[in-house]
C-alpha cells in the first residue's frame, strides 16, 4: 500500500524519528511512501525565506536522501490544481490543504500528526497517525 507523507512526517522522517508514532515508524519502513511535489516547494520556500533550518543541508539534499530511502515523488497533476478550489478551506496552510487534496483525489492516506486535518475525513480523507 502506498502512503502520502506531510511535510513534517517527511523532516521527522530525516532525522528526529522519536518525534514519529510507533505506526508511523512502521509505514515509513514497510510500505510505498510517497512524497508530493508540493512538500518540496513548501521546504524549498521557506528555506529560501530562512524560515526553516536544514542543518548544514539544503532541499535538494534532502530530495537525494528521499531517493536513497526509496521514497517516490508524488506530482502536482493539472486535474488536481484546477479542482482544488472544490476543497473546503478548514484549514488555512495552502500546502496541507493541496496535500489533503492530492490524498483525497488519488486516494490516498495522508500520515501526518496535524490534527487540525481531521474535519477532510468527512471528505473522503484517510488520516493515518
Amino acid at each position: 500500500m502506498s502512503y502520502l507523507i506531510d511535510t513534517h512526517v517527511l523532516l521527522w522522517s530525516l532525522g528526529k524519528t522519536t518525534s514519529l508514532s510507533a505506526k508511523a515508524r512502521e509505514i515509513l519502513e514497510n510500505a510505498h511512501v510517497l512524497v508530493s511535489v508540493v512538500s518540496w516547494w513548501e521546504l524549498s520556500i521557506k528555506f529560501g525565506l530562512g524560515k526553516l533550518e536544514l542543518g548544514a543541508g539544503t532541499p535538494e539534499d534532502l530530495w537525494k536522501t528521499t531517493q536513497e530511502m526509496d521514497y517516490a515523488s508524488l506530482p502536482l497533476s493539472l486535474t488536481e490544481v484546477c479542482s482544488f478550489h472544490r476543497l473546503a478551506k478548514l484549514h488555512k496552510d495552502p500546502f496541507d490543504r493541496m496535500l489533503v487534496w492530492q490524498a483525497i483525489k488519488n486516494d490516498l492516506p495522508l500520515l501526518s500528526r496535524d490534527n487540525r486535518l481531521s474535519p477532510y475525513t468527512s471528505y473522503g480523507l484517510q488520516l493515518i497517525w
